[in-house]
């Protein structure tokens, strides 16, 4: 069963800049795709490896205005819906995303593409706003390798980045999720915290520094930390999984939180960008 995704987020840049972003070609190809080509009100493709089924543009122009931005997109055969609303926020957006045809089974599956829209526009909004508040962009997700690595710069001491990656309160917080961490050998990672239910195994830790986290079919993520100039290098692989099949929604939903990690770390009075109660996977 397909359930409709609304997406909400506080973008920092006024709404004439975030709809550029959203509709100039040069742009787009920055913080959105490989490909993209725009002539409105005719034309909105994108395409490209770092688009799900990017081996050619499946887009269609249905709708836009100085606030609105609508197209179809075929994933799998299917005709799906692609909404943005903008609404001003002070000196900065509201941007309002509307995807068709998401559904949660899929997501846990891996039965269909479309199965990573969700955490596939949590990473692209996280990039938009980055690309918005002039940051270096996250890692974006390579739908024709099974190569699942990157890696980021983040303005805090290797500490505290530790912390806030094994630490409960902290994770949850900057994640937006209940997430509940035993970071020792054999401990437990608990999307939803401790009472959900399920959990993934903790194993070669190495403190201050880096462990993997066993997530059982959608394989192994590994997380190592190291100085760079007085800032942290985190970098993250995920491995061990089906390479006919990579988990390539659960990656991009692992690196779209990290946007938060490194806001959580680098922005005075810190706060979420997102204004929804849906996370990434």
């Amino acid at each position: 069963m397909t359930e409709p995704m609304t997406i909400r987020a506080r973008l920092a840049a006024p709404v004439a800049t975030v709809r550029r972003a959203l509709t100039d070609p040069a742009e787009l190809r920055v913080w959105l795709a490989e490909h993209a080509e725009v002539e409105l009100p005719r034309r909105y493709e994108f395409w490209g490896r770092y688009t799900p089924e990017g081996d050619a543009p499946h887009q269609r122009l249905l709708h836009v205005d100085d606030r609105t931005l609508r197209f179809t997109w075929t994933l799998d055969g299917v005709e799906t819906t692609t909404e943005f609303e903008l609404e001003p926020d002070g000196d900065g957006t509201i941007l309002t995303l509307r995807q068709s045809h998401f559904s949660f089974e899929e997501a846990m599956s891996g039965s269909s593409i479309r199965g990573v829209l969700q955490t596939y526009w949590y990473l692209a909004l996280a990039n938009l706003n980055d690309h918005l508040d002039g940051r270096p962009l996250l890692p974006r997700t390579d739908f024709t390798s099974a190569d699942l690595r990157g890696e980021l710069l983040i303005d805090a001491p290797m500490d505290k980045v530790w912390t806030s990656l094994t630490d409960s309160e902290q994770a949850g917080a900057w994640f937006g999720y209940p997430i509940g961490i035993e970071p020792w050998e054999g401990g437990r990672y608990a999307m939803g915290g401790f009472d959900a239910g399920q959990a993934a195994k903790v194993f070669d830790v190495t403190p201050g520094r880096g462990l993997s986290i066993d997530w059982g079919p959608t394989g192994v993520t590994s997380w190592e930390l190291d100085e760079s100039e007085g800032r942290t290098k985190l970098t993250f692989v995920q491995s061990g999984f089906d390479e006919g099949n990579p988990p390539y929604g659960a990656w991009t939903g692992i690196v779209s939180g990290f946007a938060e990690l490194r806001r959580f770390h680098e922005v005075p009075d810190w706060r979420p960008i997102w204004l929804t109660d849906e996370v990434p996977a």
